[in-house]
């Protein structure tokens, strides 16, 4: 139980109490699927300095409040693992920045690439903007779907590490088929099925691509050797924390900043191959690049720390979500409200409250596990806010760039300014890291994921404001009106940009980016630390499945995409954020004052049933074993 007033953070009984009740056919086990732990402190003392390797004391509740927070050093690995992340989202972005011009417009007179030099317009199909729109659209969704599955094959059958290393293999096979799709011969021959062989690689890449996301950032923080909290004094003397919270921060941001290097060289130097050379450099390029994660991957795969899969989490997880539901539904609402609201929906589903005559056979695990599975639930819930937030992101992809075309370019392509937005990040994130972070933590000031996540939506709802300010000036000034990206009234004379320079838009991009950088960065540090060890890619499949959902949501405003209505859509993208973030922080601020304590949980064990297990198996525990116990974390 946590207690104040100087006692320690993590306290509890010697015993998992579920684990010391009599042996029965429904709850048995080998040795190391029910030993006992200790949690990580216990009157005063770190119980396990071989497992957590604390330099240090373990923080009291008053020296949670009054030290300043610190981050260990980032793993020189972990930079390794951040490098592929950035090859895998170069080739990635820089292949899909040219699917729409690959689809929608035909080959340019006298080109076999699709390459249109300086003035012309490059393509390769010609099926139109109808199905270059859809099959994007498709993909959008596909890459975020699949995720699932490949978190899902991770967690339970191949761990992180392989699954990374298949999909990078399935990546590579799909990169491979849409260079084939793009081969000047391929393309001019009137019976190639060009269009067929490109659904397929970008189907198979797909698949890779969802393999592959879930399961790089969990194992990107899954390098930090210190995984609890300690009590240290830094070079000038002062007694400080070494936070592994902060650290995964630290990690996340670089991680992201690692991205976004990644998705701007691929962006525009793939956009410049498609124009000057043709579609297949643009497609090979990439796929070249890719070529190097399953190196780096190889080379470095010994000095990873890897977490094994362990079964059918996931099925476990949601047996013990409905049984902690029975009994609690009512015909009346508000009963029904207060029977899940009581505080007892996780408590009494623990292994512990059933006798062993009723505890049913798939209660394999501990207590501690189902606290962890609760603290996983609670971070789902918390993601299922983001598709308000996404859909002020969205709008780079669209709205924004068509508002750029009516505006005064002075010869720049209005669909570069969108690289503001990674071009803000890479110079933001440092700053944050190095000064903005450090300068509250040394002031005291705790700046919480979940208030980092309210910020991030208030942030998106500022540059959406933005945004409906310079189409409120646009309207004003055009000589069309409210018609400024259509024709005059002829029908047919093009209505000409506004005497607005462009770079007015950088205030949105701006906004945008330290909305990234407090939302999105965020829901990855949150999605690994809340999560339970073995179900870390769901979690963060979850996450990443939200982007999904906030396409799905802004097909409903299509309708305010286009003249005369382009104000409202800013602002019911600004409204939308507003209160999705204040609605986000009312529902979740008494998650956020427990944040510290839901972080220093001891990891919980999931263990599989063995009937053959005998009964001094289950009693005798050996803990001279060097072989890390299953669940544990493990020291580097």
């Amino acid at each position: 139980m946590v207690q104040s007033g100087g006692m320690d953070v993590a306290a509890g009984a010697l015993h998992d109490p579920a684990l010391a009740l009599a042996p029965d056919e429904k709850h048995r086990g080998s040795v190391v699927d029910h030993a006992t732990e200790l949690p990580p402190v216990y009157e005063g003392k770190p119980t396990d300095t071989a497992v957590y390797s604390l330099d240090g004391e373990l923080p009291t509740e008053e020296e949670l409040h009054t030290l300043r927070r610190v981050a260990d050093p980032i793993p020189w690995k972990a930079f390794t693992i951040a490098f592929v992340e950035l090859v895998e989202r170069f080739s990635y972005y820089g292949t899909t920045v040219v699917y729409t011009n690959f689809i929608q417009h035909t080959l340019p007179p006298g080109s076999s690439t699709g390459a249109s030099g300086a003035e012309g317009q490059s393509g390769a199909l010609g099926y139109g903007q109808r199905a270059s729109t859809g099959i994007g659209t498709f993909n959008q969704f596909w890459v975020y779907f699949i995720p699932l599955l490949g978190a899902y094959v991770a967690d339970t059958y191949l761990g992180r590490f392989k699954t990374i290393s298949y999909s990078l293999a399935i990546a590579i096979v799909g990169h491979i088929i849409l260079t084939c799709s793009a081969i000047p011969s391929f393309l001019t021959s009137t019976s190639s099925g060009a269009m067929g062989v490109f659904i397929l690689g970008m189907i198979i890449m797909g698949v890779g691509t969802g393999g592959f996301k879930p399961n790089i950032s969990p194992l990107v923080a899954e390098q930090i050797p210190q995984t609890m909290m300690r009590v240290a004094t830094d070079k000038h003397g002062k007694r400080v924390i070494h936070d592994p919270a902060v650290t995964q921060s630290r990690v996340y941001h670089y991680f992201y900043l690692f991205i976004n290097i990644g998705a701007l060289v691929g962006q525009i130097g793939m956009v410049y191959s498609e124009k000057y050379v043709g579609f297949w450099l643009a497609y090979f390029l990439p796929t070249i690049l890719l070529c190097l994660c399953p190196l780096v991957i190889y080379v470095c795969r010994n000095r990873y720390q890897k977490t094994p899969p362990q079964g059918s989490v996931l099925g476990k997880s949601f047996k013990i979500f409905f049984k902690a539901q029975k009994g609690r539904w009512h015909v009346n609402p508000v009963t029904t409200y207060k029977r899940l609201h009581d505080g007892t929906f996780w408590e009494n589903v623990k292994p512990s409250k059933f006798p062993a005559a009723t505890r049913p056979a798939w209660m394999t695990f501990d207590d501690a596990w189902v606290e962890e599975v609760q603290r996983g639930f609670h971070a789902c819930s918390v993601f299922l806010w983001y598709p308000l937030y996404w859909i002020t992101y969205n709008q780079l992809n669209n709205n924004l760039t068509s508002q750029a075309a009516v505006m005064q370019l002075n010869g720049l392509p209005n669909d570069v300014l969108s690289n503001l937005d990674p071009f803000a990040l890479i110079i933001l994130i440092p700053i944050c890291d190095l000064v903005i972070y450090p300068f509250l933590r040394q002031r005291g000031i705790n700046f919480t994921p979940i208030k980092k996540i309210t910020m991030g939506f208030y942030t998106g709802a500022a540059a959406m404001i933005w945004a409906a300010v310079i189409q409120a000036y646009i309207y004003k000034y055009s000589e069309c009106g409210t018609n400024a990206s259509g024709y005059h009234a002829d029908g047919e004379t093009l209505c000409v940009p506004v005497s607005i320079n462009v770079w007015a838009q950088t205030g949105a991009y701006v906004l945008i980016a330290i909305s990234e950088i407090l939302a999105s960065i965020t829901s990855l540090e949150y999605a690994f630390s809340k999560a339970p060890r073995n179900m870390r890619s769901l979690v963060m499949a979850f996450n990443l499945f939200m982007t999904a959902i906030s396409a799905a949501i802004g097909e409903a405003f299509v309708s305010l995409s286009a003249d005369p209505l382009l104000v409202w859509n800013y602002g019911v993208m600004a409204v939308l954020a507003f209160i999705g973030g204040t609605c986000f922080w009312f529902q979740y601020r008494d998650l956020d004052r427990e944040e510290d304590h839901l972080n220093m949980l001891p990891t919980g064990r999931l263990g599989k049933v063995s009937p053959t297990d005998t009964l001094a198996e289950q009693g005798a525990i050996d803990r001279t074993s060097e072989e890390p116990v299953v669940g544990r974390e493990t020291k580097i």
